[in-house]
């Protein structure tokens, strides 16, 4: 096979960087080329994303690809979810787009509610509730008469909006607008009447395009100005979690995936969404995947928890090495300490040793004490809560879940990955740790026509990275503690 070479732009809330793919005999090569950071800019109490810096920068990784001397098959960009810009008659952007963290969504699914019922937003998106979504950020632009929206005529999801400003040409696509609690999952369309009854017209949001869609190629200044020529631009999974999934190296159906980080996302792929009185109680999401699949979702907080102590302990001088951690709990007596990882005591506290430490001792609990019992306790109870939301998975899925794929960066934690799967009772298949940009690679080169199916793709990434398997230990002392778990956060 003739090598061919794709070029991945991978956003996220707060760096970017661009990777070069290489796709030849069957297998996949990857090469950062740049990284750079993404920041949210706050203006008058308001917070935005410079797009233009997000621009200026994947052209610096379009001159690094030139510089590595291949020919460029096409360009894939993927970021994160629900966030977008408004593009105005002349094709101008109208101002810089709003980022999920603006306050000005805070209040406004309860007020949505008393135009269209929470039930009813849920049995029509069956996407979870949060405040930023995109409908909401449409509500509060709305109710603010916020001139950027009224001088609209188009919206552009973030990943659209950059591969617009590339190619000159607006596509919507249907992984990214998944997130905005707009789109119906059954239909695959946008529902009119939500966007009506945020005060918004319908018409601002265009047709919907899979992924692997041919957007265009790179207008004619940019061609000539990074020496690339025409390159096509791909509407990838523009959603980097769909990306990602896209990317798991699964034999076949009957598994769950953990995207595991500082936030963790557990779920299933599903050919049609799963909305009921069960998810909707469960707060589940449903997500749009490659080839019209599902993404049956659920948030779970990560490695968040250990982050913020870890934070705080070096603000006290002391710092560890991930290798020192794991040596640190093996040291301590196991299922002494359990916290839900949800709580809301957890989302952003002052000091989350504080909060670790209130948390178990308001359930009878005795509290860690050294950093050694902090450790031990978070990666126990995050595998425990790993359990829990299985549990609910094997009760909706219309399959048997044989094994769970960890993905993302918790793939490179084998002390959790171990637990996670004496907790769960299957084997754990951890890797790739790049799932993101593997997938943003893959489904360029299912457009390209070197593969013709997520099956091929899969086949191709199992053949090209190292994955490591888990299997269950300890089960009787496991099942006795998640007992203990379940009583103590109820």
């Amino acid at each position: 096979m003739n090598k061919k070479h794709f070029l991945a732009v991978d956003l996220g809330a707060t760096s970017g960087r661009t990777i070069l793919g290489t796709v030849a005999d069957g297998k996949i090569e990857m090469k950062e080329l740049t990284r750079f950071p993404n920041q949210i800019l706050q203006i008058h109490n308001h917070f935005y994303w410079n797009i233009y810096s997000l621009y200026e920068n994947i052209k610096g990784g379009l001159f690094a690809a030139k510089k590595e001397g291949v020919k460029i098959s096409s360009i894939g960009i993927d970021t994160w979810g629900v966030d977008f810009a408004l593009i105005g008659k002349d094709g101008s952007l109208m101002g810089a787009p709003y980022a999920y963290r603006d306050p000005h969504t805070f209040g406004k699914p309860e007020e949505f509610f008393n135009i269209i019922p929470r039930e009813k937003v849920y049995d029509l998106t069956g996407i979870q509730v949060m405040n930023f979504n995109s409908l909401y950020q449409l509500f509060a632009l709305a109710q603010a008469e916020a001139s950027p929206l009224e001088a609209a005529t188009e919206i552009l999801f973030i990943p659209d909006a950059l591969s617009y400003l590339l190619t000159g040409n607006k596509v919507v696509e249907y992984t990214i607008a998944s997130t905005s609690q707009i789109l119906n999952p059954r239909t695959k369309q946008f529902e009119a009447n939500l966007m009506r009854a945020a005060g918004v017209k319908p018409s601002l949001l265009g047709e919907i395009v899979m992924p692997g869609h041919v957007i265009g190629q790179l207008t004619d200044d940019l061609a000539e100005e990074t020496e690339l020529g025409k390159v096509p631009v791909v509407a990838v999974a523009g959603h980097d979690t769909a990306s990602a999934i896209a990317a798991i190296p699964a034999e076949n159906e009957k598994f769950a995936y953990l995207s595991s980080g500082t936030w963790s996302l557990m779920g299933i792929e599903v050919k049609d969404p799963i909305i009921n009185k069960e998810s909707y109680d469960m707060n589940f999401t449903n997500e749009g995947g490659i080839e019209g699949t599902t993404r049956f979702l659920k948030n779970i907080t990560g490695m968040w928890l250990l982050e913020q102590c870890l934070k705080e302990w070096k603000k006290e001088g002391i710092t560890y090495a991930y290798e020192k951690l794991v040596e640190m709990s093996g040291t301590v007596t196991p299922f002494q300490f359990f916290i839900d990882p949800d709580h809301p005591s957890f989302a952003n506290p002052a000091s989350m040793v504080k909060a670790i430490t209130e948390f178990c001792t308001s359930r009878g609990q005795k509290a860690p004490s050294t950093h050694a019992e902090f450790v031990r306790c978070i990666f126990e109870s995050l595998a425990m809560k790993y359990n829990f939301v299985l549990g609910k998975l094997k009760d909706l899925a219309p399959f048997e879940i044989e094994k769970l794929h960890v993905i993302g960066g918790g793939s490179k934690n084998p002390l959790l990955n171990q637990w996670t799967a004496n907790a769960i009772g299957l084997p754990v298949i951890a890797g790739p740790s790049e799932a993101t940009a593997i997938g943003n690679i893959m489904i360029q080169a299912k457009a390209e026509g070197i593969v013709d199916s997520l099956q091929s793709m899969r086949a191709m990434i199992r053949q090209s990275i190292s994955i490591d398997e888990y299997t269950p230990e300890n089960n009787t002392e496991w099942v006795t503690a998640y007992e203990k778990f379940l009583s103590i956060t109820k």
